[in-house]
């Protein structure tokens, strides 16, 4: 089976690009479990926050995992978390190091910001996208995973991920 996880700042397709490729190739998505957890949060979350979501998301992605076909989509994975511990904390927990080292995507799909900027209780930083972009890029290309950028319209996006997972199935 092939992962492939969708990643990039927030607010740039990554759920509907999920949810539209999961449709196309007819197989499962596994949605970002960051929002369960903290739409269930009574409190601000903090940093420990961020070692229940990584679990939770592993959790979910083993779970999902069993229906899928040849293929799996997800919305997220433990690079985001990553990066969004460093960017808002200036570290990141070792245990998130070392299931990131352990889980990573076969293939990633890294969303470009250029599409609007959609408002959400939970999203933090809209000016921030380019340099998060800049950051997720680095990430990737650091870590020595196969990954591809997607931009445009919904449409396009879609039509360059089908594209480039075509060419690794």
């Amino acid at each position: 089976m092939i992962s492939i996880a969708i990643v990039g700042p927030e607010s740039t397709g990554k759920t509907t690009l999920a949810q539209s490729l999961a449709k196309q190739f007819e197989t499962v998505w596994v949605p970002e479990y960051s929002r369960e957890y903290l739409n269930a949060l009574d409190r601000p979350y903090n940093q420990t926050d961020l070692i229940e979501i990584a679990s939770g998301q592993l959790r979910a992605e083993k779970k999902v995992r069993k229906k899928a076909k040849d293929l799996i989509f997800l919305d997220t994975d433990l690079f985001v978390i990553k990066v969004w511990s460093e960017f808002k904390y200036g570290n990141c927990d070792p245990w998130i190091l070392q299931q990131l080292e352990m889980n990573k995507a076969d293939f990633y799909l890294l969303t470009f910001f250029d599409v609007p900027y959609e408002d959400d209780p939970l999203r933090e930083s809209p000016e921030n996208r380019p340099e998060l972009f800049d950051i997720y890029e680095k990430e990737l290309k650091s870590h020595g995973v196969n990954f591809q950028v997607v931009q445009g319209s919904s449409q396009k996006r879609l039509e360059q991920a089908i594209e480039n997972i075509n060419r690794i199935r």
